[in-house]
């Protein structure tokens, strides 16, 4: 039991855990590093080690991981293994810093109680000695500090890391980059250290954070508007309410560049701050929540999450960071929006209702708020506002209560927030819903904001402040008198985290609380479930309003790109810039085209003078990248027309040469530098070449030069980078593209899942019957036949409609391999592979019977419910039962044969076994079949049950009897009849019909005897090929008529 509790030195495991591999090499190394310095002088030791460590990187990498272990699981000889360490490290102790982050990111939670403080000793040795890289071992320690947890072990590591940071300020203050982490890291723990028993902590929390504010302002600064938040939470604490005084009078004294809070909140905190708050557990758990798990089945990891870290009090603070990070990290791509994914909205909701304090129920709807009030689109992103829309819109209908509550909170905060910038709040909000309104987030504000559910005087405030996006009619309609205006907040007396302190003081105002619902509200306490409500006749439909991101492209400086500019460029950017605005298209191509002119000429054109090039021509014409490309009638003249613009005019300057020739380097580096600046130039580029390209002579070789010259260099990676953003921007362009560029780069496209993947994901019913014509014409191939099974199994996992699409675009094919096909067979199962059942089975069905098809089919596990091998046999019997009688008994022959051999040899395409055959003909027999066709009383049949039940045991005869009872109605007549055709007088010239018959089955009878003889004899043929012999004797039997 000792051995077994020693296992581990470093981690803490249970006796079934395997080793950990990180673990495992720290312990080879370590027995390295005492083999090589067992009884040696210290001096020897150096000498030792660093004759070792020079023999090469593995050396270098066993020795250094060996002197890591000795320092976290051998505290008395720390000291010296970091020391020689620090001596005969090669690359600056990088690899040291690599397996900390490792170790404190992967497996923290698990780390031994006595390790972790060597861990956070060996980051302070790190740090005092200012080795490259120590910051990264903070960023990720400073990670494990959960918000909301006041365990002794969180406690600890929090004021650990803040001593290390006050014994080595001198370090910290040069740390420009990781000053703004710390300071945000701290601001958020204030709030959570406020117990008693903390206070000393808190204070020293307090005093750190004050400092660094106040001496490094401009390095903090770069936090934006979350540094505003938190500060909020912290504001009633004597020194953060003389910073707040300063930062609110003379912003000037933080620090000369400042000037003033408006200039944080303009600014969108870095998801790495957002990220910073959550632990890399927490952070796996909910982006396996908004990835992974489907609606309607998200409960239980709900629970679980809400047991392990929103369980407690203290935890209530916990809820505003996950919200932070959902709102402005978490954000799906297409795939996932347009999936049965629960989405963020959901996930906020449940969020929200966990709440059970008024306070952290305000502070958290100003964190899903927060990137409203002072929302620019050209600086913010779409993503980060999404959720309180969607939450308060599907909420409406079965969760009244929350929609209600956001709607009031949203009302009252453009006033309270922070009377002085009202008018920018009220900007910032109003500027946001008619973002949503352009991007389609939703269609209309109408059925969220004048709906007769909301209370009156909730809906009064709503249509004071919301005017604009309530309809007309209602406005008239109702004359309630608007709600009157909150009272103004005071920074006298306690402010809510939703509001601001205030520049000025005001007496005797009273506070503006945003609190949830009172019990005896009207609205019933909202709770977020699995199941709708049972007065609710459907579900909620997830995709009633589909939303696609909005790549947000950087604003460049035109000026600024035209001063770095040589003086020959300059002069035609110039002329380009001043004449931009103008409606002239023939006039901007000309100049365009002087511009390209000018670079032909150009002998040296490098990075230098294409990077600013780039953004500025990118700039200008970005306009080009949002109307629409493809006409609507797609004639030869009208493709044309659509290509006639500035933009293409380097395009087509770039791809008059022939393919033999060299394209112009100038032109090519240009074209590359702008593809790299803007994702929509690929597809860009792609429209044009095709438009341009004759039956003859196709012109996507440059697409194909320019990929080369990326920064990918992979042809098939750019191909899926622009498909992806076509597919987002115009789907029917990318159906335009699928042809040309299929038949073009077929090496990288026939066997591209994820080109086939995009394509099947956002086609419509029309698109793909156009793909599948294209195909059925000849003109399209979409699949390559030695990659055909991998491609099937990889579209296993994807949506319902994207499959079958697939499945059809496959059928369009000439000569598909069904024996490839039908081997996928066994491993599909009925309730997770419906899609690829139903298709498979669809072709089978225009498939004679066939050994190769049968093999498979009888592969699948007898499973009750699954009706896949019953229904192909169905149709095969129905289809011929005399000839399917036959088939099935070569294979039962086949079977019987490998049952009897004792050892089983591997095979590539194994035969089933005796009790799935049993099965499936078993529940064959429990089908109408029984009664619309004669196959259980072909003959053929019949002696192969009869082989069969030769080789099974007691329990299959039992099991299986109903079945074998069929081989007794082999009635005597028909033995009687075979018997007399043997006899010479028995043959009829002139045949009556009984007489034909019955010749007929004596020549049936005979050949099915010899295929059983013959294939009994030459065992399985799936592993030892047929003699000729046997061939030549099974010929004579089946020709003969000797009978």
């Amino acid at each position: 039991m000792d051995d077994k509790g020693l296992k581990s030195r470093l981690f803490n495991t249970s006796a079934l855990d395997p080793k950990d591999e990180i673990e495992e090499r720290m312990e080879r190394g370590y027995g390295i590093l005492t083999d090589l310095t067992s009884g040696l002088s210290d001096r020897e030791v150096h000498d030792a080690l660093n004759a070792h460590v020079s023999k090469g990187i593995a050396q270098h990498e066993d020795i250094t991981l060996g002197l890591l272990y000795s320092i976290l699981v051998d505290p008395p000889a720390a000291a010296k293994s970091y020391r020689d360490l620090a001596l005969i490290t090669r690359d600056g102790l990088q690899f040291t810093i690599i397996k900390l982050n490792e170790i404190i990111l992967g497996k923290y939670l698990k780390i031994h109680e006595k390790a972790s403080p060597q861990l956070v000793w060996v980051v302070r040795e790190l740090v005092k000695n200012s080795v490259v890289g120590a910051d990264s071992v903070c960023s990720s320690l400073l990670r494990q500090i959960a918000g909301g947890d006041l365990t002794p072990k969180n406690i600890w590591l929090a004021e650990s890391m803040l001593d290390v940071f006050t014994d080595n300020r001198q370090w910290l203050d040069k740390q420009a980059t990781f000053i703004p982490l710390v300071v945000y890291t701290y601001l958020r723990l204030i709030e959570d250290h406020s117990g008693p028993l903390l206070a000393n902590l808190k204070q020293r929390e307090v005093e750190f954070c004050v400092s660094l504010m106040r001496e490094k302002f401009m390095d903090c600064s770069v936090i934006g508007r979350d540094l505003v938040r938190l500060l909020q939470s912290v504001a009633r604490i004597p020194e953060f309410e003389k910073l707040w005084k300063d930062m609110l009078h003379s912003p000037q004294s933080l620090t000369p560049q400042f000037t003033g809070l408006l200039q944080l909140l303009n600014q969108r905190t870095s998801r790495k701050f957002l990220l910073s708050r959550l632990t890399p557990d927490m952070e796996a758990k909910i982006v396996f929540l908004t990835s992974k798990v489907k609606f309607g089945q998200q409960k239980r990891y709900q629970d679980w999450f809400q047991k392990q870290y929103l369980s407690t009090p203290e935890s209530q603070s916990l809820r505003c960071d996950l919200i932070r990070f959902i709102c402005g990290v978490i954000h799906p791509s297409n795939e996932v929006l347009c999936s049965d994914i629960i989405p963020r909205w959901a996930v906020i909701g449940w969020l929200l209702t966990t709440c059970t304090s008024n306070v952290a129920a305000s502070s958290a709807k100003l964190a899903l708020f927060y990137d409203w009030l002072f929302y620019q689109p050209n600086k913010d992103n779409i993503m980060n506002i999404e959720p309180a829309i969607l939450v308060m819109h599907h909420s409406m209908r079965s969760h009244l209560a929350i929609s209600a509550t956001l709607l009031d909170f949203l009302c009252r905060i453009m006033a309270n927030f922070y009377p002085p910038l009202e008018t920018q709040v009220r900007q910032g909000v109003f500027t946001s819903l008619r973002n949503i309104l352009e991007k389609r987030v939703l269609p209309s504000l109408q059925p969220l904001f004048d709906n007769n559910k909301l209370d009156k005087e909730l809906r009064a405030m709503i249509r004071e402040n919301f005017s604009e996006f309530c309809t007309p009619e209602v406005v008239k309609v109702e004359d309630t008198p608007p709600s009157s205006p909150l009272p103004i907040p005071s920074p006298t007396t306690p402010t809510p985290p939703s509001t601001l302190p205030l520049p000025t003081p005001a007496k005797d105002v009273p506070v503006a609380v945003f609190a949830d619902p009172e019990p005896n509200n009207k609205y019933e306490e909202a709770t977020f479930s699995d199941e709708e409500d049972d007065n609710n006749k459907g579900k909620l439909k997830i995709h009633e309003y589909m939303f696609r991101p909005i790549r947000d492209i950087e604003e460049v400086d035109l000026e600024q790109c035209l001063e770095q500019l040589s003086d020959e460029l300059k002069e035609c950017a110039k002329k380009i810039y001043d004449e931009r605005d103008e409606d002239d298209t023939e006039r901007q191509c000309e100049n365009v085209e002087s511009l390209c002119g000018v670079l032909l000429e150009m002998e040296e054109f490098d990075s230098e003078q294409a990077s600013p090039l780039s953004l500025f021509l990118c700039q200008i014409y970005k306009d080009h990248f949002t109307e629409e490309l493809l006409p609507t009638t797609l004639s030869q003249e009208n493709l044309t027309e659509s290509i006639e613009k500035p933009l293409f005019v380097i395009f087509r300057n770039l791809s008059q040469s022939s393919e033999d020739e060299a394209i112009p380097i100038q032109l090519l580096t240009l074209v590359c530098h702008m593809y790299e600046k803007h994702p929509q130039i690929g597809y860009h580029l792609l429209y044009f070449l095709v438009v341009c390209s004759k039956v003859d002579e196709s012109k996507l070789y440059v697409y194909e030069e320019v990929c080369k010259n990326t920064e990918s260099g992979d042809t098939e990676a750019c191909l899926k980078r622009d498909f992806q953003t076509c597919q987002e921007d115009n789907i029917g362009l990318l159906c335009h593209l699928v042809t040309p560029v299929y038949n073009h780069f077929s090496d990288a496209t026939l066997s591209n899942t994820d080109l086939l993947h995009i394509i099947a994901s956002c086609v419509d019913a029309s698109q793909l019957q156009d793909l599948i014509c294209e195909i059925m014409q000849g003109n399209l191939v979409m699949f390559k036949e030695e990659d055909l099974i991998e491609t099937i199994r990889t579209t296993l996992e994807w949506e319902t409609f994207e499959q079958y699409c697939v499945w059809q675009l496959l059928i369009a094919h000439d000569e598909v391999p069904m024996d490839q096909l039908s081997d996928l067979a066994p491993k599909l199962t009925y309730k997770e592979h419906p899609e690829a059942l139903t298709s498979l089975l669809l072709m089978l069905k225009n498939e004679s019977a066939s050994f190769d098809l049968l093999r498979p089919i009888l592969n699948r596990p007898v499973v009750e419910f699954d009706k896949f091998t019953i229904s192909m046999l169905s149709h095969w019997a129905l289809q011929d039962d005399k000839e399917f009688a036959d088939l099935m008994k070569t294979m039962i022959s086949k079977v019987c044969t490998a049952a009897k051999r004792q050892r089983q040899r591997p095979v590539k395409h194994p035969l089933p076994s005796v009790d799935q055959v049993l099965g499936h003909l078993d529940s064959l027999r429990q089908t109408p079949v029984t009664k619309q066709c004669s196959f259980f009383s072909q003959e053929a049949f019949l002696i192969s049950l009869q082989l069969i039940q030769a080789v099974c045991d007691d329990s299959q005869r039992i099991k299986y009897g109903d079945l074998f009872a069929l081989t007794e109605e082999l009635s005597e007549s028909f033995r009687t009849t075979r018997s007399k055709r043997k006899s010479p007088g028995s043959y009829s010239p002139r045949g009556g019909t009984t007489t034909s018959t019955s010749s007929s089955s004596s020549s049936r009878s005979k050949t099915i005897i010899a295929a059983e003889s013959s294939s009994s004899s030459s065992e399985d043929e799936e592993i030892v090929p047929q003699r000729p012999t046997k061939k030549k004797k099974k010929a004579a039997v089946q020709g003969s008529d000797s009978d």
